[in-house]
């Protein structure tokens, strides 16, 4: 039996065959044999830094890439349509969302695969689909209430951003055991996309989520050396932007970027993951590394400024595009009041990112994109970017990294609430296949639900007290997620109740908010409960 009989042999049935070729299954293959070893030492690299954090409640440069940091280096100039990139929105890969991004006036759409999608199947191949209809300008939608379809354009430029090193995919089978998402997910848009683009005057980008080391993104540098060669395409073509959004990743930034070599374009600022990798780094390291209510910890705390910072000078020493985070902060077209805040809130976010010299920010809503634009207009004017903003004013320390103690705020019974309300709700939107949740005008995915549940856990387990004096305990957590879910059920139709996941949600919240072992990513445990 060849190679790619092999392979298919495992493959699901279903309508897939446009998406799972003979030839684009005999490609994931041939990467997983290649690269899904050296996947599973990272992993288990991951766990024993980790174990080391925890002994040692300390994190620093390491001197054994000294020289990197030292050295007089430069990443390639960005491709041509990836020189401006003062605004770009986020969103999944389903049909209308797809359609909406391409026809919302950003340079940039970052095509999410990871924390804005829940992976069931139908949408990793669903997603690969659109995509692939993106790309070639045919995406159209036909719903019972309007057709949706491509307008006149420009039309940004495509980034998709893969699942992390972390994720399987067990709906494909590979040697005998469940595929590796990322290599699934980039492998899949590389094969049926990287030639297409490239004869569209584009190329294969890609966003890099979850990296906690640069031997991380040396492994993706071998994964698009390899696809390169085996499909033909030149050397350089596929350029990545890493997501900056582990603390482990905020001491290696350089070497991240050296370690991607040809391949490198920038760092962006995931501010919400990079909340929840300190709380789970630091779970245990006492109460300096306990975080306030997740609305009080901003991007002008000193820790976060010292992140930020070290992220443009790092990119603009390295000639590498510095690409602001996303503030969560959603318009709502039946509530002017509402949308008046968030346009506050997400141009004072954007003036500040402009200021400190990002080259463009993220968005989350078509509405916001002229937000963002007007911003970046004013400190760019004619300029793609301001790579030329170098910044030696800037010298960032370990200790500054890790100041988390320096941010103040406290911890209220209404920052507790919030916390169970957001997992509670957006869990069970994820289980019914939406990574992306509007919960109280703000923009939730997988990341913000993290950051909820994580925070909870560290409350819990360091003996934290609410602003009035109440122990913050998992019988009061218990109590609160209670209330939550019968407010759920008080305000839903019985139809709409038996057809949710709430039930579902409740368990997993239990999980992982209140068990006494962390779980790395509650998208583990989710995983099991999707098709």
């Amino acid at each position: 039996m060849s190679r790619t009989q092999a392979a298919q042999s495992a493959v699901p049935s279903g309508d897939v065959a446009d998406v799972l070729t003979d030839d684009a299954v005999a490609f994931l293959t041939d990467l997983h044999r290649r690269f899904a070893g050296r996947r599973a030492d990272l992993l288990a690299a991951r766990r024993r830094r980790r174990a080391e954090i925890a002994r040692t409640g300390r994190l620093d440069l390491r001197p054994d890439t000294a020289a990197v940091r030292a050295g007089d280096w430069t990443v390639p100039p960005p491709p041509a349509d990836l020189t401006d990139r003062r605004v770009e929105i986020t969103g999944p890969t389903d049909r209308k969302m797809t359609i909406n991004a391409l026809n919302s006036g950003a340079r940039v759409w970052l095509a999410d695969l990871e924390d804005a999608n829940t992976p069931h199947w139908a949408n990793v191949i669903g997603g690969q689909r659109n995509l692939a209809d993106a790309v070639r300008r045919t995406i159209t939608l036909r719903t019972e209430a309007r057709t949706y379809r491509l307008g006149p354009g420009p039309y940004p430029t495509i980034v998709v951003r893969p699942r992390g090193w972390h994720l399987d995919e067990r709906h494909l089978d590979i040697d005998g055991g469940p595929a590796v998402g990322a290599l699934v997910d980039a492998g899949l848009y590389l094969f049926h996309n990287a030639a297409e683009l490239l004869r569209r005057d584009s190329g294969p980008y890609l966003y890099l989520p979850k990296l906690e080391s640069h031997e991380e993104a040396a492994l993706w540098h071998d994964v698009f050396a390899h696809t390169e060669a085996t499909l033909g395409l030149p050397t350089g073509s596929i350029r990545a932007t890493v997501l900056i959004e582990t603390i482990t990743a905020a001491f290696e930034m350089d070497e991240i970027l050296w370690a991607l070599g040809p391949y490198a374009t920038g760092l962006n600022a995931g501010r919400w993951d990079y909340l929840f990798s300190i709380i789970k780094n630091f779970r245990d390291a006492g109460e300096e590394f306990v975080l306030p209510d997740r609305s009080a910890v901003t991007m002008t705390a000193p820790f976060m400024r010292a992140y930020t910072e070290l992220l443009v000078a790092t990119c603009h020493r390295r000639g590498a595009m510095a690409i602001g985070g996303m503030s969560a902060f959603i318009p709502n077209r039946r509530d002017t009041e509402a949308t008046a805040r968030a346009v506050d809130q997400v141009r004072a976010d954007k003036l500040r990112e402009a200021g400190d010299g990002f080259d463009g920010s993220w968005v989350a809503h078509p509405d916001l994109v002229p937000v963002c634009r007007e911003v970046f207009d004013e400190v760019l004017g004619d300029r793609p970017h301001q790579l030329d903003r170098q910044r030696p004013d800037v010298s960032v320390t370990a200790d500054q990294l890790l100041d988390v103690a320096a941010t103040g705020g406290a911890v209220t019974a209404a920052g507790l609430r919030g916390n169970v309300a957001v997992a509670l709700r957006y869990l069970e939107a994820w289980l019914r296949g939406n990574g992306a949740v509007a919960i109280n005008n703000l923009m939730e995915d997988a990341a913000t639900a993290e950051i909820s549940r994580s925070q909870i856990w560290q409350w819990i387990h360091n003996g934290v007290r609410l602003s009035d004096g109440t122990p913050v305990t998992a019988d009061l957590v218990r109590a609160i997620g209670e209330a939550e879910l019968a407010a759920i059920r008080a305000e839903t139709t019985s139809e709409d109740w038996t057809a949710s996941r709430f039930a579902d949600a409740w368990s997993l919240f239990v999980e992982v908010a209140l068990a006494d072992d962390f779980v790395d990513f509650l998208t583990l445990p989710a995983y099991r409960l999707i098709d």
